[in-house]
């Protein structure tokens, strides 16, 4: 089992910057690709951004050149850089990490709260 623990969320005016952290616990051999997605009330949960173990990634379009996405070099935690902030972006984050050995295993955290004010 992988636990998954966020932090950064909070409150910030429009503009601003946010850096969310995700933290992997236990067993984490085999994970091979980290992401961030988000979601607001009644919206299904969307990707906002991922990479893979080879450092490659893949941003959400409304996310592109705003955010980045960013692992450790234990590749242990994930880390998700929120620049020039809208309230459009306003949501719960979550965080995902995929475990590969002998089949696909997601595993998430609880999510936390990123509000945008205008």
């Amino acid at each position: 089992q992988v636990q998954l623990v966020e932090s950064g969320g909070g409150l910030v005016q429009a503009g601003g910057s946010l850096r969310l952290s995700c933290a992997a616990s236990g067993s984490i051999f085999g994970i091979n690709v980290m992401g961030w997605y988000r979601q607001t009330p009644g919206k299904q949960r969307e990707l906002v951004a991922s990479i893979t173990s080879g450092g490659d990634t893949d941003y959400a379009d409304p996310v592109k050149d705003r955010f980045t996405i960013s692992t450790n070099n234990a590749k242990d935690t994930v880390y998700l850089q929120m620049n020039s902030l809208k309230p459009e972006d306003t949501a719960v984050y979550y965080c995902n990490m995929i475990q590969r050995i002998f089949r696909r295993v997601d595993f998430w955290g609880k999510g936390t709260l990123v509000t945008v004010s205008s």
